[in-house]
């Protein structure tokens, strides 16, 4: 599993990283020695758009990756490509992306009022996550994060053949 602490000018591709069953540190007010001291007391990589602060991990010896890449599927790339990330989703690895807790497959029988009724008459696989009990499941919105996710392994298969 990889561990990250990351600045809040990547709170959003924090999701992302859970998503890929990343173990992500997070907190959108987090002032930037917080940051230093959770990478070195937790042995966790700092993932920043701060070049300031970047340079001040790189001083105190603190494993630190400065995401300068614009889109989504460039930052998982270029953070894949480093960090030997798989670019695959198991739910079994998968993390919440709002709490970073565990997830664990839900009969769906646990998850009858927690979702749109519709939902849940369409759908038959469902996760909950251990910390927090948020409900997920694969709906239309998956198109979408699957096709960023494959834009982001053609970036890094397009990278290692150049």
């Amino acid at each position: 599993m990889h561990y990250f602490v990351v600045d809040s000018m990547l709170g959003r591709f924090t999701r992302w990283l859970r998503l890929l069953g990343c173990d992500v540190t997070y907190s959108n007010d987090a002032s930037d020695d917080w940051l230093l001291a959770i990478a070195e007391k937790e042995l966790r990589v700092l993932l920043t758009r701060d070049l300031e602060l970047f340079q001040r991990a790189k001083t105190r010896g603190v494993d630190a990756f400065f995401v300068e890449e614009v889109t989504t599927s460039e930052k998982i790339a270029a953070v894949a490509r480093r960090y030997q990330i798989r670019l695959d989703f198991d739910t079994s690895l998968s993390r919440c992306p709002t709490c970073g807790s565990a997830i664990r497959t839900a009969e769906k029988s646990e998850v009858s009022g927690k979702v749109p009724e519709g939902t849940f008459a369409h759908y038959t696989e469902f996760w909950i996550c251990v910390g927090c009990s948020k409900v997920y499941w694969q709906g239309s919105h998956w198109t979408s994060i699957r096709e960023i996710v494959d834009k982001a392994k053609k970036l890094v298969m397009e990278h290692s053949n150049s």
